[in-house]
């Protein structure tokens, strides 16, 4: 059972996304400009960004970028083995990330109590 369509969510995100472009082309082109610059110097396999462009979907909770990552990962061949290690990284680095900020809470609550 799956949580949602991802299919037709992709495709009706696209259409949107294609209606924000031809209304602001220039926000969509910087987003495609950004997005296609990693991959121009080579030195990452399209496998690689795709499954780091994942981990990096779940931490940031992007259902489009979820949707649209997912279909490129597997079709550069990343395996499901493969997506959920680095899913691991994701959540590795979230718990990483809290962890580090309670530190920065407590900082401040020392400060804030001085």
């Amino acid at each position: 059972m799956s949580l949602m369509d991802w299919s037709h969510y992709r495709n009706n995100l696209m259409a949107r996304i294609g209606e924000l472009g031809k209304l602001s082309p220039d926000s969509v082109g910087g987003y495609m400009m950004a997005s296609g610059a990693g991959a121009k110097t080579g030195h990452l396999d399209e496998k690689t960004r795709q499954l780091i462009s994942l981990a990096v979907a779940a931490t940031t909770r992007c259902d489009g970028c979820i949707s649209v990552h997912s279909n490129l990962a597997v079709k550069s061949g990343a395996t499901k083995a493969e997506i959920a290690e680095a899913l691991g990284v994701a959540i590795a680095m979230n718990a990483g990330a809290a962890l580090v900020y309670s530190a920065r809470v407590l900082d401040a609550v020392d400060a804030a109590s001085k």
